[in-house]
């Protein structure tokens, strides 16, 4: 199988194009500042993810479409996850967002049909609409008190407080 091709503009990694017929790992260059609009739309054989701490955003539908996308590390240097930037991933199960995140965007992990758990810190103070959609056995794990509980209450999604 051949490499992931990159391309990248001003920092902004803005496509993966990927080839083969295998699942694949892919470890995103060093010094990609955001993970642009559209960058891995619909890549179905992407499994695996690790995202550089020189990434600051993750752009509109960066990942939509992953469907075999099961592991992401998302670094601490994140400050917000972008309308439908995850939406689609169906083989995701759980996911951590890191204290910098202050945003979750609009249907940002809408149809995560294997989404059980998902980490949300008490810096995020805005989380769009729909963000959880379709993500039936989702357990939105935060601090007591936060946001994210008080968005799980109004949206009828199961909590954990920790």
């Amino acid at each position: 199988m051949n490499a992931p091709h990159f391309e990248i503009q001003n920092g902004v990694l803005t496509k993966c194009r990927m080839s083969g017929k295998e699942n694949v790992t892919v470890t995103i260059p060093d010094g990609v500042t955001s993970i642009g609009k559209e960058a891995f739309f619909d890549c179905g054989l992407l499994q695996s993810i690790t995202i550089p701490d020189s990434v600051t955003s993750i752009g509109k539908e960066a990942f939509w479409g992953c469907d075999a996308l099961k592991s992401i590390t998302i670094p601490d240097s994140v400050t917000s996850i972008g309308d439908t930037g995850f939406a689609w991933c169906e083989s995701l199960q759980s996911i951590t967002i890191p204290d910098r995140v202050t945003n979750i965007g609009n249907h940002a992990f809408m149809s995560c049909t294997a989404l059980e758990s998902i980490t949300i810190p008490e810096n995020v103070t805005s989380i769009g609409d729909s963000a959880f959609y379709h993500c039936d056995n989702l357990t939105i794990c935060a601090p007591a008190g936060c946001y994210a509980i008080e968005y799980a209450k109004d949206n009828g999604i199961k909590f954990k407080e920790i």
